[in-house]
């Protein structure tokens, strides 16, 4: 008979009882199931609302049980439902009445809510740890490329000259916020749920701030029909995950179109890459296609979360089981594509020359002209007129800005000079960048630096 079941006058059916269990994906909870039921049983102990030589036989076979589910001597069964049961089975199979009693004080509603959180808080460390990882590989790349210029784009058309070092820099940006919003996350996880029983607290004399302290959490859950229900710091894990992977994604779309032999600005290493079945030649980023195909994996987690929660009533529904499959995916996902994504950066080659290359065409100086005669004393919107029209001849003369001779730049504004060829030099258009946070080689310089001290 089941453990809740002395109020059934039959037994579950076999297939409502595999429709209702949840062991298949909530095992992964195992060890913080266990922490917070060593913890429980130690606070039953110590307030003598069970007696201390049966909270120590509880907490000893709850040791014995997690070394025998890691061995794989211990198999969790579908028959008890979820983790929970399953625990407390075997955990009542080892020490008999004992067993039975570490239940007192707590619901499966507030177990799992607290084993979600500190699920959560253990995969945001990790996470957190994976992307400080790939934030020093940027910043080490970016000190090895601070002089390789590479056209910097918009709409995917080429735009201005930037440097490859600030390039990396712009990522360890989005990866750096990641980083913050996880840390945000796990500020609002970190509040105890554990002892606010089903909905309404417990009619015991029970220490939460003890099992707060056990079990690593800064605060204990004020409200026990909130503490029961409240998904809201999952639902801010999923979206953070979310972020990351949408910042994995951008970057591994880039890393696609620059393996191309239309860019041919990298070339993937064999470790990262696969062949064709078909055609002998293809060398293809499959890592890369990997990661930007499971950002919707993810993306779908936080959907499917959100849909559960919009319509559920307070407190505690069956739905939220529906929850915890997506968070435990997304966290695992996230892991893998940050730990290969960073292993598969740090081996890409990169092709300066063909960077260089690329600056000479698509007139990405053209900004930089239309600098050379504001400082002529020209308006702006008259310089972006003129150089404009230098464009359009350019196009339909086959040169470039720097192939027109100084007669035919004074042909359309008598300010061009000899050091107009100067200004429209590529190194010295990143050089000339004098903003905070620009391309110029001394503001990246100041960028890494800044991220070397924060790292």
């Amino acid at each position: 008979m089941k453990m809740w079941g002395g109020r059934f006058g039959k037994a579950e059916s076999a297939s409502a009882n595999e429709f209702n269990a949840s062991i298949a994906f909530d095992r992964a909870l195992y060890k913080q199931d266990i922490r917070g039921s060593a913890a429980h049983a130690k606070m039953l102990g110590r307030q003598g609302i069970i007696g201390a030589e049966d909270a120590e036989k509880i907490i000893k076979a709850l040791g014995e049980i997690e070394a025998g589910i890691e061995s794989g001597e211990i198999e969790l069964s579908a028959e008890q439902e979820d983790i929970h049961m399953n625990i407390e089975y075997l955990l009542t199979e080892r020490v008999g009445e004992a067993g039975k009693k570490l239940h007192t004080a707590r619901s499966r509603n507030d177990q799992i809510a607290v084993d979600m959180r500190m699920f959560l808080k253990d995969e945001a460390a990790d996470i957190i740890g994976l992307l400080a990882g790939l934030r020093r590989a940027l910043v080490e790349l970016a000190r090895r490329h601070q002089a390789t210029v590479l056209p910097g784009y918009t709409h995917t058309q080429r735009a201005q000259p930037v440097t490859l070092a600030f390039h990396f820099m712009a990522y360890f940006q989005m990866f750096t916020r990641d980083a913050g919003r996880l840390e945000d996350c796990v500020r609002r996880a970190d509040y105890l749920p554990l002892g606010s029983g089903a909905l309404a607290g417990v009619a015991y004399d029970t220490d939460r701030r003890f099992l707060a302290d056990e079990l690593g959490f800064a605060h204990v859950g004020e409200n026990a029909m909130d503490a029961v229900s409240d998904r809201d710091y999952a639902i801010e894990f999923l979206s953070a995950a979310a972020i990351i992977m949408t910042h994995l994604s951008r970057f591994c779309e880039e890393l696609i179109l620059w393996s191309s032999a239309e860019f041919g600005f990298i070339e993937i290493d064999d470790a990262f890459a696969t062949g064709s079945s078909i055609m002998p030649q293809k060398k293809n980023a499959d890592i890369a296609e990997l990661i930007r195909g499971k950002t919707g994996r993810v993306f779908g987690g936080l959907v499917q979360l959100l849909t559960i929660m919009k319509g559920l009533p307070l407190a505690y529904n069956k739905d939220l089981q529906e929850g915890n499959p997506p968070v435990l995916d997304a966290a695992e996902t996230l892991k893998a594509s940050l730990s290969i994504f960073t292993d598969m950066l740090m081996c890409v080659k990169i092709n300066e020359k063909q960077m260089r290359d690329a600056t000479r065409k698509g007139f990405i100086n053209a900004t930089d002209a239309a600098d050379y005669l504001v400082r002529k004393g020209v308006p702006f919107r008259s310089c972006h007129e003129i150089i404009g029209r230098i464009v359009l001849y350019c196009v339909n003369a086959g040169k470039t800005l720097d192939e027109l001779s100084l007669d035919e730049f004074r042909s359309f504004s008598e300010h061009f000079g000899e050091d107009i060829y100067e200004a429209i030099d590529i190194e010295n258009a990143i050089r000339a960048k004098k903003s905070y946070g620009s391309t110029s080689f001394e503001s990246v310089e100041r960028m890494i630096r800044n991220a070397e001290a924060a790292l």
